[in-house]
């Protein structure tokens, strides 16, 4: 079994940025060499989430308006009061979403769907430099 570990650095604006993943995630899962396996994705930090969605304008603004609903920016948030940073909101949609994926990989390729891309999610209210830990697994 062969283990590759990478990070990526991601750029982000603020307040429920998404970014599509997909081609840079291939782009190092292919240079492994690792052809069955699995590819797990994180994002450290309590303020970004992964996801799969498919990446297209119309769903992600669907995506960013069923999440304004679950977790409000405008709502109370006791986070807010004890640090005074006002990403109550963004603490919580991350916890929602979750920091993680693990994607099986099948003949060099990850098993996604056709209309199906990863898509990193920053919520916090400043822009940010994120790093997504890849970790590709398998023979």
């Amino acid at each position: 079994m062969k283990i590759h570990v990478e990070t990526l650095a991601v750029n982000t604006t603020r307040r429920c940025d998404v970014v599509d993943l997909t081609s840079d995630v291939d782009r190092r899962v292919r240079d492994t060499g690792i052809l069955n396996g699995v590819v797990t994705l994180f994002v450290p930090g309590s303020t970004g989430a992964l996801t799969t969605i498919e990446y297209e304008t119309g769903v992600i603004n669907d995506l960013k308006k069923a999440i304004e609903r679950l977790a409000p920016q405008d709502m109370y948030y006791e986070h807010n009061e004890r640090w005074g940073d006002g990403n109550g909101y963004s603490h919580v949609r991350a916890a929602l979403l979750g920091p993680s994926l693990h994607i099986p990989l099948v003949d060099g390729r990850m098993s996604l769907g056709t209309w199906q891309q990863i898509v990193l999610l920053d919520f916090d209210n400043r822009p940010r430099e994120r790093r997504v830990l890849v970790h590709v697994m398998g023979e």
